[in-house]
Formats: C-alpha cells, structure tokens, sequence
C-alpha cells in the first residue's frame, strides 16, 4: 500500500476522534505563497510527489488558476500528521489572496477553527493581510504566522541573521497590532503571536524549509546557520533537516484548537439560537449523538457528480442515505446519496462523517453557500455570512444563440449558487441579465466558467459601475395615496448616522423584519443617534437603510405594517434617481389614515401608496448618486513617481500619503473603480512594469456633482426609462 492510501485509510479512523481533528485556513495577500505551502504540506503528509509540490498547485487545480498563477477558489484537503505519539487528521483550507474573491475567504473561515497567516518576508504586512486577518477574528478563528520567502532576504537584499531579525520583529509587531485591533475582547491577549512558544514559523515554502524557536533547540540549528547555508545554495540540506511541513504541521497541531475546544466559543457567535437547546448544546460539545448541524461554505459543481456541497459538520453524525432538511427549503427532505473527505481535485468517498469534520455531500439539491443543514425541520440557521464588499462591476450578459436562452438561466443560477459573491439580476420583461461581481477579474473568470465549463456561447457589454443611490438631507413628509384614494401614508427620509451604519455593517443590527432578542437590539440602538421612540419603532432593515414607526395609536397599521415593509424593501432595492440600490437612508413613517374595511387596504393600495410616498421624500430629500471607490496601493522606485502620481489623478484619483520604504516609496491613493477599468496595463506601460499594486474596495463616496447628471442619464437610457426631468434649479441647489 503506497502512503497517499495508508493515509487516507488511517484518516477515515481519525474522523471520529475530535481532539485529534484540526481544522485549519491558509490566508494571506495576493502572491505571499498559500498555495505552494499547502501543496508542500499535503506532500509531506504523503498524499502527493514531494518532486511537484509547490510547482503542481495541486490545490490550484482549476485550468483558470493554473494560467493565470493565482488562487481562484478556496480548496480543501485532509491530510495526517504524526505528532508525539499521537497522529492527527488535519483538514486544510488554502484560500484566495485577490481582492476580486474575498468571499470565497469569508466563507473558507466559517468552516476552520484556526489559521496560519503568511507574510512575504520582503514585502510585509499588506493591505489584505489585514482583511483576512479581520475575516478570520469575526470567525473566531485562532491565528497563527508563517514568514515566508525568507530566502529572498538573505540572496535578495543580503541581510545577514541581525537585519533579518529585525525584520522580523517588525512584521511580527505589525501582525501582533492588527490581532489587538481585531481579535474578540476576551481573547486579546492570548491570540497574540508570540516567537518563544512556537506561534511564528519562519521559512521558504518554495524551498521547503521552515523553522521555528522552539524547533531550532530541537535541530540544534541558528539564525547564522540558516543564513550560512541558504547563502551557499544548500537549501535543499536545509529542506531535509528542517522540514517544512514538519515545523507548520506541528505548530498547528499544538497551537491551534481542536473542534471540541473551538466550537465552545465559537457556535455562540456565529448561531444565535437557544444554545441550551439540544442542538445548541450538542453543537457547543461537538456531539456525536445530538441531531445532525452542518453550514454549507461552497458548492462545487462537478461535471459528473452534479452539485457537491461543501461545509462544516458541527454536530451528530452524516451517514450515507440519510435524509436532511435544508434552511429556506421548507420541510422537504434531500438524501445524502454520496459522502467524501477532499483532497484537492480528488473526493474519497466514506459512509459517515462525524461532527468537527469538513465534508462533501451530494444530494442537497436545495442548498446554497451559506445555509444550513440539519436532521431537525426547524432549525434556527447558522447566522450569515458577512462579506466586507459589495459587488462593484456589472456585466450585461445575453446568449449568443437564442436557443441557448434557457440554458443560460439556468447557468446563471448555478454560478451564483457555486459563488454566492456573484449577484445575477435576470429581468424577465426587458430580458437582460446583469451579473455583479467583486471586480474585473472576478467577472472574467466567471465569464470564462459560463463559456468553457457550462458551454454556452455568451456575449456581453462593457463592464458598467454599479452605483448607489442615497439623499443628502432631510426630505418629507411626503402624502403616498392607494389607487383607491381610501389610505394615505406620510413618510420621512434622512441620511442614516455613521453610528448606525456602522453597527449594520458589523452585522450587529440584522437583517430583515424579525428580531429575535428586541430588547438587546433597543439597549443597542440606545448608543446611536437614534431617539428611543425611533429606537423602539425599528420594523425593517434591508442593505444599510432602516425603516422605523413613529406614529402613535393608528387603527389597523399593525395589519399593513408587513405590506408597508415590502414597499419599503422595493425602494431599497430600486432607488427614484437611476433604479439603483439605496445605501444609508432613515426611512420614518411619521402619519397614515387607513380605511376601516381590510378589503380596501390589500397589497395593490398599500403597497403603492408606501412606494410613492418613500419615493416623494427621496426626491425632496435631494437624491444623490454615490459610486465605488478602491483604495489603491501602489510600491514604486522614485524615479517612476511622477507617472504613478499622473496616473491616478487621470482616473479622479486622489492620493492620501506617500511614505518612504527603503528605496521605494509608497503611495496610497483613493481611486473611483469607474477610473480603475485597464489600471492594470497603464500602469504597467506608464512606469516600465516596475511597481507593485494592490487595491481593496473602500466603500462609496458622492459622485461629482457636475458628473451626476451625465451618468444617470447614461444609466436611465441603459435600463430603458424615461429621461430624468432634471431642471436647472435642482442642480443649482446641489
């Protein structure tokens, strides 16, 4: 029997051992090197070539990903380790670095309890370091560092063991701040990466070595000696004595929690029902024995298999043919018909999988990325997850060949249902279809999917800015009258404070209609700018936009209240200025008069009468237009500067600091993502291809004034409405 079948067989022995089960993500920036240390990792653990790995990407199976150099999707593979006496199944998460798939990394945390981090030893903590940092602690997930491409420090920039070791010291300080700043209050203080115990690796993925503290006392192996060996080509003698996935595997194992540990604290942030329930209890334990929980955190679609749903099982036991009941699917049953543990590209197929486990179900037709899998019908859902970007970049998409029309559909179903990051938009009356995603890469390689994977021929528009729309001062209130003249509704709009904004975006607020615990979210909003009387009235909220009941003692509101909410939720999502979303809006509904009869007030009188009262107060409240913007982060030589600088400010660019690193300067600027379309190229041709960039979506900001006009006349006209009746007095006013 060859080592990648031994270890699968004792991994199937481990699945019911938790404390000997880790659960871990690799995240870091763009290029810092995920993917080439997990292959390393899985190929130490013996479940591929030790000649291809780092050079394989075995988790970077996708034909995309291979060409392209970058990670696209995050993958999973288990794998186990020998650690003391004891061996241990390790299920390992690498994710995406780019911008454009933050989601994937999102949702990849959910399904892990710890973390490694990798820095770039020469390019340090970079701006999404910090995203997925604050990913991973809004997860409750435990982190751990790697410094990677330490070889670079000393054949690159030659700095011998002192210099290097500041280096170090700076990154490890840098990692440390954004744990302080991140991290949940209670584990502030022990989260924090400490070099002495073993929680920072240091090391060449590349090269396969890796050295921490602790292990230099066991390999009786210095700074110097490092230093020594990698300056005189011997890595690969350094590889053997100081293995890699050896070092990484072991400080996992020691330091990062097993599921029994992490789910105690980790099921109360991230489900927010009675966790002295059975299921609340049995998820805390980590119980084999309760009723089965599983969140789903991917969906892959296999040519062969069908939908696979990938997620995390937290509680009980999934068993081959067993029947389970999916979030938002009513009480229908779906058959678990096939049941895996994955290793990148490969599934290998077991007849249970117990909680703590990552596992891979076919059967779940109904679910999605993000629901919630269980053997009882009522479930209360794992809490949703909470992306840090919206879509920014929209793509009108129509099939080649009208008899692909159908297929097309049902493709741009299936691709938001594998990439919940992807918004599709399918307008049945003008039969376009809009698909929304992070960035231009981001809809390019998902572009390239529908054509190559799905095989449909597809042509598509330019790529267009999805805006926002909001209202810059108090508007209303406004008099909404039903078609049958016999209800009035009066409602008020104001922008919504930064405290409140906040506290939505956090997640803090939810969603919707129905709130579980009213008086926790009343002692909440009591620390905002909201009165109590706004407090107390919350209804509704939908995106960044609430809607609140200040009226008092009004007949038969509480019948229509639910009908008002709809109408309020169709504003949000089609503003009065361009059809865009709404963002930041206080929505008070301040009066109504309505008739006595309930046949006089169904949903074709309120709904209306809600909708063009909202819509009145917008337009009295002036409606502005607000577009995307990226922070851009750009490492240029001196000499390329002005040209860095010439080109930002070409694309309304406006640049925020320049501070000096080394020979190079870094500029950090914030560009508007309409100006950001071809950045990539120009930048590269402006300066000779000697910068390194990054960006990260950085919210709204108001479009200029002079521009607004143009632009929401160009988005009426592509949505096929009326021109807007601007006159010159409005804009006078603006």
């Amino acid at each position: 029997m060859g080592r990648k079948e031994d270890n699968i067989e004792k991994a199937t022995k481990l699945i019911e051992k938790p404390e000997k089960i880790r659960n871990m993500g690799i995240a870091a920036h763009i290029d810092h090197g995920k993917t080439t240390l997990s292959d390393n990792l899985i190929a130490g653990a013996g479940m591929m070539s030790e000649e291809l790995a780092g050079k394989q990407l075995m988790l970077d199976f996708d034909e995309q990903e291979q060409a392209r150099g970058i990670t696209i999707n995050a993958a999973t593979a288990s794998m186990v380790h020998g650690f003391g006496d004891n061996e241990y199944l390790i299920n390992l998460i690498d994710t995406p670095g780019h911008v454009d798939f933050g989601g994937d990394v999102t949702r990849a945390m959910r399904a892990v309890d710890g973390a490694i981090i990798v820095v770039d030893a020469v390019e340090g903590v970079m701006p999404q370091t910090e995203t997925v940092i604050r990913q991973a602690l809004r997860e409750r997930v435990k982190p751990v560092l790697f410094i990677n491409k330490v070889d670079r420090l000393i054949n690159e920039l030659k700095l011998n063991g002192d210099e290097m070791q500041k280096r170090f010291l700076k990154i490890i300080t840098d990692v440390n701040r954004l744990l302080g700043k991140y991290s949940p209050p209670e584990f502030r203080d022990s989260w924090q990466v400490n070099v002495q115990d073993g929680r920072v690796a240091f090391g060449s993925a590349y090269h396969n070595w890796a050295i921490s503290v602790p292990a230099m006392a066991t390999y009786k192996i210095t700074f110097k000696d490092i230093v020594d060996m990698v300056r005189e080509g011997k890595q690969k003698e350094l590889a053997k004595k100081a293995q890699l996935h050896k070092i990484i595997l072991d400080m996992v194992i020691k330091h990062l929690p097993n599921p029994k540990e992490a789910q105690k604290y980790r099921i109360p942030q991230i489900w927010k029902g009675d966790i002295e329930s059975p299921i609340g209890k049995a998820m805390a334990n980590c119980s084999y024995d309760g009723p089965v929980s599983m969140m789903i955190t991917k969906i892959i679609v296999d040519p062969h298999a069908g939908e696979i749903a990938v997620g995390r099982v937290f509680s009980g036991v999934l068993r081959k043919g067993s029947e389970l009941y999916v979030s938002l699917a009513g009480n229908t049953k779906y058959k678990v018909q096939l049941l895996s543990m994955m290793v990148g590209p490969d599934r290998i197929s077991v007849d249970e999988m117990a909680a703590g486990n990552i596992a891979a179900v076919v059967g779940l037709k109904a679910a999605i990325a993000g629901s919630t899998v269980s053997s009882i019908p009522d479930m209360d859902p794992f809490e949703p997850m909470q992306h840090y970007t919206d879509p920014v970049v929209t793509l009108a998409i129509e099939a080649k060949h009208t008899s692909d029309l159908p297929k097309l559909i049902d493709v741009l179903r299936s691709v938001s249902k594998a990439d919940p990051s992807i918004q599709i938009d399918i307008n049945q009356e003008t039969g376009e279809h809009l698909i929304s995603g992070m960035g231009e890469l981001h809809l390019e390689v998902t572009l390239y999917r529908i054509k190559n994977d799905y095989k449909v021929e597809v042509q598509t528009s330019e790529p267009l800015v999805v805006y926002r729309e909001t209202v810059d001062r108090k508007g209303g209130p406004f008099e909404g009258k039903s078609p049958n003249k016999h209800n009035r509704f009066y409602f008020e709009v104001e922008p919504l404070d930064d405290s409140v904004l906040q506290l939505i975006k956090d997640g803090k607020i939810p969603q919707g209609s129905k709130f579980k615990d009213k008086k926790a979210l009343l002692e909440l909003l009591a620390t905002t700018s909201l009165t109590r009387e706004e407090a107390r009235g919350l209804e509704a909220v939908d995106g960044n936009n609430i809607m609140v009941d200040v009226t008092k003692g009004i007949q038969y509101l509480d019948e229509t209240m639910e009908l008002l909410i709809e109408a309020f939720g169709e504003v949000m999502r089609r503003g009065p200025l361009a059809n865009e979303r709404v963002s930041g809006l206080k929505v008070r509904l301040v009066d109504a008069k309505l008739h006595e009869d309930s046949i006089h007030r169904g949903p074709a009188q309120v709904i209306p009468a809600g909708r063009n009262s909202i819509y009145g107060a917008m337009c009295q409240g002036r409606r502005i237009l607000m577009e995307p913007i990226q922070k851009v982060y750009i490492n240029a030589p001196q000499e390329v500067l002005g040209s860095v600088t010439n080109e930002i400010q070409q694309r309304r660019g406006v640049v925020e600091e320049m501070n000096q690193e080394g020979e190079d300067i870094v500029v950090i600027a914030n560009v508007p993502v309409a100006g950001m379309f071809g950045f990539a190229s120009a930048i590269r041709g402006a300066t000779g291809g000697k910068v390194l960039w990054s960006s990260e979506n950085s919210g709204y900001q108001k479009v200029p004034t002079e521009m607004q006009r143009d632009i929401v006349a160009k988005i009426r006209e592509r949505k096929g409405l009326k021109p807007e009746p601007y006159d010159e007095a409005y804009y006078a006013g603006l």
